[in-house]
Parts: C-alpha cells; sequence; structure tokens
C-alpha cells in the first residue's frame, strides 16, 4: 500500500509536516510495511515559509528589517538553495499581526520591508521568488517595496517620498536607474487569491481599507492618489495595468510586481502544488490524504485541500481529509473530490486544549489508526 499525506496546517497548532508524520504513524500502526510519503502543502498564506522550507531540503533565514512602521522587525524566510528559490511571507515584514490594533493607519504603514527581503534572499544566490501576499498592513501601491529594491521614487523637490499611503500623495516622478541590477534577473511567483483591482469600489483602499485602520475619507484620498500612481507608472511602463484582477492584493503590492519586476499572480495552492510536484508522487498512491484545522463551506473555495483532492480524482484516488473540526457545510467537500472526512476530537473540552500541539498530534494519529483498521477489515473480508 502506498499513501501519500498532503495536509495544511492546524493553524495555531500544529505544522503541516507535523500533521502528516501523526498520520503516518497512525497508518503505520496497521499496516507496519506501507509506503507513506509526507509532502508539505500550504495556500500561501501564513505557514508557506515552513511547509516549504521544511518539506523541500530547504532553510529559513531570520534578518532585520523595516517593519510597517518604520521601526525595526525580526522577519524570516525560506530559502531553496537547489532552485535559487526564496519563500517569502510578506506579512513577515509588512503583516497587520505587527500592528496593533490602536496603531493601524494605513497612511504611514510601509512595505519597505518586503524590499529589503528580497533584496537579501538576491544577496544570497536566489533568482527565484514564490511570495505570498496577503495580510498586509499596508496600502501604500508596494511604493516601500519598490524603494527598498532602488526605485527613485521621488517628490517635486526630487526628494524620496515618505513611507506609506501618504507617500503616494507625493509622488513627482519614478526612475529605475539605481534599482537593483540582478532584479531583471529574477522572477516572482505572487501567491493572490483576491480579485480586486487597484482601484475603485472593489479597490484595495475601499474592500481592505478598513480593516487596516482607513476612515472614509481615508480611503476616498487614498484611492485617488493610487489611479495616480497607476498613471505615472504606465508613462514608464505601458503595460501596467491597475484593473487587472489581483492588482489590489495587499494594499496594491499586487500592481507593483506586476508593473515592475517579472512577476505573475497565481492561486496560492497552485504555485504550491507545481513547486512540490505533487503529482507526480500522487500517480502510483492507492490512498491521499488531506485536511486542514477547519473543514467547511470556506473548504471548497479553491482552498489547499481541495486543490489536493482534484489532482488525485485526476487518477481516481480514494481520498480522505482529516481536520480539527467540521461544520454542517463541510459536507460540500464530498462533491469536490474529498471520498470521506473525519473530525478528530474525541470528547468535549476547550479549545485550548483541543489546540494543544500535543493533544492535536495523538488525536490525528488515534483517528488514522482508527480509520486504517476499518480499511484493513474491508481488506480481510
Amino acid at each position: 500500500m502506498k499513501v501519500v499525506i498532503a495536509i495544511d496546517s492546524f493553524k495555531g497548532s500544529i505544522s503541516s509536516l507535523d500533521a502528516g508524520a501523526a498520520i503516518r504513524e497512525g497508518i503505520h500502526r496497521v499496516f507496519p510495511e506501507a509506503e507513506v510519503l509526507v509532502r508539505p502543502l500550504a495556500d500561501g498564506g501564513e505557514g508557506t515559509v515552513e511547509a516549504l522550507a521544511r518539506g523541500m531540503n530547504g532553510r529559513i533565514r531570520t534578518v532585520t528589517v523595516t517593519g510597517p512602521l518604520g521601526t525595526p522587525v525580526e522577519a524570516s524566510y525560506g530559502i531553496l538553495d537547489a532552485s535559487k528559490t526564496a519563500i517569502i511571507e510578506m506579512s513577515a515584514a509588512a503583516g497587520i499581526t505587527l500592528v496593533d490594533e490602536s496603531n493601524r493607519n494605513p497612511l504611514y504603514t510601509t512595505t519597505y520591508g518586503v524590499g529589503e527581503l528580497i533584496r537579501d534572499a538576491v544577496t544570497n544566490g536566489c533568482r527565484h521568488f514564490i511570495v505570498g501576499i496577503g495580510g498586509s498592513a499596508t496600502n501604500d501601491g508596494g511604493i516601500g517595496m519598490l524603494q527598498a529594491l532602488g526605485y527613485d521614487i521621488l517628490d517635486k523637490n526630487r526628494q524620496p517620498v515618505p513611507f506609506g499611503a501618504s507617500g503616494l500623495s507625493q509622488i513627482a516622478t519614478i526612475h529605475d536607474t539605481h534599482v537593483l541590477p540582478e532584479l531583471k534577473d529574477c522572477h516572482f511567483k505572487i501567491a493572490c487569491d483576491v480579485t480586486n483591482p487597484l482601484c475603485g469600489p472593489q479597490g484595495c483602499s475601499a474592500i481592505f481599507g478598513p480593516q487596516k485602520g482607513a476612515t472614509p475619507d481615508m480611503i476616498r484620498q487614498m484611492d485617488q492618489w493610487l489611479a495616480f500612481y497607476a498613471s505615472i507608472t504606465r508613462e514608464t511602463y505601458p503595460n501596467a495595468d491597475p484593473s487587472h484582477p489581483g492588482t489590489g492584493a495587499a494594499g496594491g503590492l499586487g500592481f507593483a510586481f506586476l508593473s515592475y519586476t517579472n512577476a505573475i499572480l497565481q492561486s496560492g495552492i497552485q504555485i504550491v502544488l507545481e513547486e512540490t510536484r505533487l503529482e507526480s508522487c500522487i500517480k502510483d498512491a492507492d490512498i491521499v490524504i488531506t485536511g486542514e484545522g477547519r473543514l467547511d463551506g470556506q473548504t471548497i473555495m479553491g482552498k489547499a485541500p481541495i486543490g489536493v483532492a482534484a489532482i488525485a480524482k485526476k487518477y481516481n484516488k480514494t481520498v480522505l481529509a482529516f481536520s480539527g473540526c467540521t461544520t454542517k457545510e463541510a459536507t460540500l467537500c464530498n462533491q469536490h473530490g474529498i471520498d470521506a472526512f473525519f473530525p478528530i476530537l474525541h470528547t468535549i473540552t476547550t479549545l485550548e486544549e483541543a489546540m494543544h500541539p500535543e493533544t492535536t498530534r495523538q488525536n490525528l494519529t488515534t483517528t488514522t489508526e482508527q480509520v486504517f483498521r476499518l480499511i484493513q477489515a474491508v481488506q480481510i473480508h
């Protein structure tokens, strides 16, 4: 028997690879000789760096960069030396969780630290990048990142504009004379699962601004500033398109990547599935196992377990899923490639107790063991 495990992290509890190891132990309690392959899984958001770096023989590098408020923060990213690939979560340098709610103000929060992470990765030999851009505290159109990469974004006095969305209001010219030379050789896959344009009623300011601390007046101003920034960008980069789906991601960071770098926007799970070459592992498997912390109606909306199931069903494989909990809507997963799913809680407990890492590992192993005992019994008969 060959089993392939590709399960997402149980956020706040255990990582993708730890969950996979717990499931593998449960299988081996019943089928000691089974070939069980654990592959990393993530959707481009939180946990992607750890999953891909650990799961693909990479390493984690931690550096000090400029945080969203302009003060230093420690940020980690992954490096896959064999393919010269860096794995970056923009939230490590410019995430909303780095800013106390009382200090959230997109007029001043910056993506400069994201550019510093990219520079550091380039210095360490990376030329390919996987960048997750969810969870930002910023609405600066990515100008902070561009400044860190060497773009001269100048006001009417030919001085660098200040950090944050307020800097957008002062842009007079943008030059690439001092851009990091290696940037032209770099290619970026941007994990982006939103389709918002840069500006307008569905743009980043209107839709995501309020959660970042923006008032209605600020939203109106920022939207106008971003539109002007896009028009200046098009003067040098005619293909820049602020209406392209995803340009509004991360406060306009999607627009900056598409306009100023060699970048493509893709679904996060599709990037991860391609990079980990999961399909080649699944082709000759007997059973495929996936899951995440909570299976619900949102799971079928392009989340990681459904991506795994879609590949498995190309080869008519049986797909099982494990999760910390489920909702009534989780039954929709049965219509999207997951043949059966199993919540792992065994007793009434508090959320804190249920999410304790050791409890989660034990529950995963025990539940998996019982499912595979059933499989064993069916095979015998």
